[in-house]
């Protein structure tokens, strides 16, 4: 399993990570509260957690999974969220 990690820096983290659980909630499994989400995709989990300044996503792809890919579905989604600033995602692999 690959993994990668991205902290956004964004005041609206809690908001961003809702708007995403209840966008893929309607095709993937999702547990979500304010503050984390866990989103079950056919290439793998998506998880974030919240603060007040960030946005902590973490992804764990499954072995086939292209995690260039999954990073880049998951940035362009909460991107379109948060269309009202530039959010930047520096993945870092594990």
């Amino acid at each position: 399993m690959t993994t990668s990690r991205a902290h956004v820096q964004t005041a609206s983290a809690s908001r961003y990570l809702q708007q995403l659980g209840k966008h893929w909630g309607h095709k993937f499994p999702v547990d979500m509260s304010p503050e984390h989400a866990t989103i079950d995709l056919p290439f793998g989990r998506c998880t974030l957690n919240a603060d007040a300044a960030h946005l902590t996503v973490d992804l764990a792809g499954s072995p086939e999974a292209d995690m260039d890919k999954f990073e880049e579905i998951v940035a362009e989604h909460l991107q379109r969220f948060g269309h009202r600033e530039t959010l930047v995602f520096d993945w870092q692999r594990g």
